[in-house]
This record gives C-alpha cells, structure tokens and sequence, in this order.
C-alpha cells in the first residue's frame, strides 16, 4: 500500500516545466498589509471574518512559501496506470500574450494604476509579483490614515524605504526595526499619534533627510530632539503641544536646522527658559512662526528678539500672550514682510491700537483678533483697515500637514504638505 501511495505522487518528467504560477502563493500567511482588505479598517463591518480577527495583523509581511518539490519519474518507467498530476502549461490569452513573457518593467507601469488594497492583492500570485509589488518606486508616498493598529503596517511600510509618509491620529503599541540602515523619509506626519517615546526615537533615529515633519501632541525627549539634529535639511517643523523637552535641547535644535522655513511650537509645555532659548536661537530663514499659548512667558523682550532673529517673517502667531501690549507693535512693524499676524485672546491690547495696524503694517493682509473685538467692534475694524481680513483664518496653517478649517470640499483633506500620497488606505 506505502508503494502504491509512493506512485501517485510521481510526475512524468517529459514535458514537466517547474515554473511560479497562480498557486505558488496560496500557502503563505497574509500579513499586516495584505490584510488591509477585509480588516484593520475603522468602522469595517468584516473585521473578525476571515483570517481569525485581527490576530492576523501581528504576523510580518507574507513569507516566499518554500518551492514545491516534484517527484520525476523517467519516461521508459512510467506505470501508464498511475494517477499524477499534469505539468502545468503556460496560460496564455486569445491574443498568445502570456503574463510571464511581460517585462519587469510594464508590469511596475501596470502597478502604477492599483491602489493600495489591490496592490497588495497582487502580491500574493507568484514569487515574482511579489517581489515586483515591493519594488521602491511603487511606495513613494503611503498614506495610513484609517487603521486601527498601525504598528505591523507602519513597520512593514518603512521597510519600502518610502519617502512620503502620512500617518496621523496611529496607533503604535510596538514596532521593532533590526538592522542599522538609514530610512529614506523626507515627508513624516504622525500628529496626534498614540506612539511610545521608544519606538519614536527607534524611527528618527534612522532618518537623515527629513524635509517636513510634524509630532504634533506627542511626548518627546532630549534623545529625540539629538535624533532630529541630524536633519540639517528641515524645512518645516510642526511640533505644537509637544512635552517632555528641556530648555538646553530647544535650543540646540534650532541652531543644528538653520534652513527651517516653518516652526509651529505653539503650546507646548515651555517654561520662561524654554521661550528665551526658543527666540535667540530662531533662523533668520524663517518666514512662518507659531508662538501662541504662552501667555505670561512671552513678553515683549523676547518679541524685540524675535523680530530681530527673524526679519523676514510672513505670518506670525503669538495668540494668548496675554502680557502684550500695544507697544509691541512698535517693534512688529519693523517686519516688512508680514502678511498675516494672529493676536487672538491678547487682553492688553485695544481696539484703538488695533486700528493703527492698517497703517504701520502696510504689507498685512490678514489679521486675526479672536477673543479680543465684539462683532458691533468688527465693523469700525474693518472700515479702519480695508485691505485687511479679519478673523478669517481661525486655525493656524504654520507647518501643519493638513491645514484644518478648509472649506468647499465635502471630502475629509487627506493632502500632506499640499500633496497627496499615492498609496491610501480604502476605508
């Protein structure tokens, strides 16, 4: 009986062709990404059918299943009565086009059309769409946003050595990155991310050519701001409502990214210290500057500082300063090039030095007063200044990702930094 078991599996060798088809991927185990179609995704109504649960997205990125192996039998020993397998013939269309015969090349174009979901469906064929589908140029820019554990994508994504990265409001319980190669990040938001400080520090680490970057709401550390020292190429930095920083490293952060263009730290856990070595370290490339939410630690000294650090800034925010007083605006109206000014919820200041504004700031064109003119005050305002918006802007757009209060679009802003990303979670 073990013989005649033996006989069944044997296979002709004439005309056996060992070659990676549709079945050479139906044994692998479905990874975080792949998973990305029937799980993972907020408000899925299929996520505990298929793969048991969400149990699935813990296990790594899908495995090469090992190469079947054939038994041959030589032809003059063939027992015509035994029952085997046929060889598996190329598949080809009416036309005589066979996938296999298509270059590498058209089928990273083909690849080019598929959104995320699909792309990841594709990999799973053969060994070779596998390893196509991995292929750097197709992982430029990869968006995340919509996934309810992040850590297994996000790890699986920054092995694609993506550059554009667009991952707010994760979840990252735990993500272990081995090896020391450097990332390819130029474009990084994890704003509002829950992430520990760790696995945070595990990411920068990594990165040398960040551009753009935002932390909003996370908790940093001194270890993480050495990690960002070594981005000399930052241009904007959003780290609004960031904690856990000391005095010393505020400061040589912005020494270390003297090209920075944007800086939002507005509302952070600064003391007196942190603001004074925040504004005698400023670039004077800097066009963009947030520095609301510190009330009585800002103080007029250190908007001379400022002013004078930074005279070429376009937009400027020092929202609830509540020690400032209309002599500041002696010293604001050195800045030529201010467009765009916010002193919402600045108590001190009074609608009749409001008013001067139009006139000792000829450049401006928007200017924001929440908190400080009543809506009967905002007429007189408007007839002061004509050339000038008021309270239109409520929301500061300084180095943030995805500029909040936008309007004429029924559809959530997915952009990053005035782009998209190519790759997006289907939810």
């Amino acid at each position: 009986m073990s013989d005649d078991r033996r006989q069944v599996g044997a296979v002709p060798s004439a005309g056996w062709r060992e070659r990676e088809g549709p079945e050479s991927g139906s044994g692998s185990s479905v990874g975080p990404l792949q998973d990305l179609s029937w799980t993972s995704l907020r408000g899925g109504s299929r996520i505990r059918t298929k793969r048991g649960s969400r149990g699935c997205l813990v296990q790594g990125l899908v495995n090469t299943p090992p190469h079947k192996v054939q038994l041959l039998v030589h032809r003059d020993k063939e027992n015509p009565f035994v029952l085997a397998r046929r060889s598996r013939r190329s598949r080809e269309s009416s036309s005589g086009v066979s996938w296999e015969r298509l270059p590498e090349e058209l089928l990273l174009r083909i690849y080019l059309h598929l959104d995320l979901q699909d792309l990841l469906r594709v990999c799973v064929v053969c060994r070779r769409w596998n390893r196509l589908v991995f292929d750097q140029s197709l992982w430029h820019s990869v968006d995340l946003e919509g996934l309810t554990h992040t850590g297994p994508a996000l790890q699986q994504v920054l092995k694609t050595q993506v550059r554009r990265l667009r991952c707010p409001r994760a979840c990252v319980e735990d993500l272990q990155l081995t090896g020391s190669s450097p990332l390819q990040l130029v474009e990084l938001d994890l704003s509002s991310s829950i992430i520990p400080t760790e696995v945070l520090q595990n990411i920068l680490r990594r990165c040398r050519q960040l551009q753009n970057l935002s932390l909003e709401g996370l908790q940093l550390s001194d270890d993480i701001i050495s990690c960002l020292m070594k981005n000399s190429d930052l241009l904007q930095l959003n780290l609004s409502s960031c904690s856990n920083v000391s005095a010393a490293a505020v400061g040589d952060l912005l020494r270390s990214c003297c090209r920075l263009e944007q800086l939002n730290m507005s509302w952070c856990s600064f003391s007196s210290e942190h603001v004074k070595n925040l504004v005698k370290n400023l670039s004077p490339s800097v066009t963009g500057l947030n520095l609301s939410g510190y009330r009585e630690m800002l103080t007029l000294d250190e908007v001379k500082v400022l002013v004078d650090r930074c005279p070429d800034v376009q937009t400027l925010d020092l929202s609830d300063s509540t020690l400032l007083t209309a002599d500041s605006f002696l010293v604001l109206q050195q800045l030529k090039n201010l467009q765009h000014l916010s002193l919402s919820r600045c108590y001190q200041l009074h609608l009749a030095a409001l008013s001067d504004l139009g006139r000792t700031l000829p450049s401006l064109r928007f200017l924001d007063v929440f908190g400080l003119v009543q809506e009967n005050q905002l007429v007189s305002l408007r007839k002061a200044m004509p050339h000038v918006s008021i309270n239109s802007r409520p929301f500061s757009c300084v180095a943030r990702p995805t500029p909040a209060g936008r309007t004429g679009s029924l559809q959530p802003d997915c952009s990053m930094w005035e782009r998209t990303c190519r790759l997006r979670v289907r939810v």
